[in-house]
């Protein structure tokens, strides 16, 4: 009887220490640079497979045509909050794939702000229309040695313009996309 129980305590023990929890990241810094942007971005941790983006940066855009004297381009500050749920990490440690620094599939909801404070143009007196674009996407991102990640994603959601702060006669929505593909560098 003494060999029974010895035999499952020490069964029991060995569970217990296989089976560590996978987890994000407490947090983690960076910057991105994609085709028509530049942002610094933080992900604090909410739980094992959650967390929450911050995100400061530059949306940007391209014009031209026959109509124009040159071709122009504009960026405009954006705000971003983006829940994300990490949900392939435990497949990924099986399968001995890498989650340093986020690095997984995820599902989200962005959330951005593009705000009218300033913008910065090749063409003098160019303002925007505020807008919220509300988009759940699903992406991955994936490391590059120890500080290079790569990420893209898309997802198909909502805008809401503030066309009367602007001079329009009234504020307006429409669909949006957000299809993004991303290289950065993790601090």
């Amino acid at each position: 009887m003494k060999n029974l129980i010895l035999a499952l305590t020490f069964f029991c023990f060995t569970l217990i220490a296989k089976s560590q929890t996978v987890s994000v990241e407490n947090s983690t810094f960076g910057i991105q640079t994609g085709f028509l942007g530049i942002w610094a971005h933080n992900e604090a941790k909410l739980s094992n497979q959650i967390v929450l983006r911050s995100e400061l940066g530059f949306d940007s855009g391209i014009w031209g045509g026959s109509y124009y004297d040159k071709t122009g381009y504009v960026f405009a500050p954006v705000i971003t909050l983006e829940p994300r749920w990490y949900y392939n990490l435990n497949k990924r440690v099986k399968k001995d794939r890498r989650i340093e620094g986020n690095s997984g599939n995820f599902i989200s909801l962005k959330t951005s702000y593009h705000p009218d404070w300033f913008v910065i143009s090749n063409y003098e007196n160019i303002s925007i229309v505020s807008d919220v674009v509300i988009i759940p996407t699903w992406g991955i991102r994936r490391n590059l040695g120890n500080h290079f990640t790569y990420e893209t994603g898309i997802g198909i959601g909502y805008v809401y313009y503030f066309a009367k702060a602007a001079g329009y006669l009234d504020n307006e929505s429409d669909v949006a996309v957000n299809f993004h593909l991303r290289m950065g560098y993790r601090f």
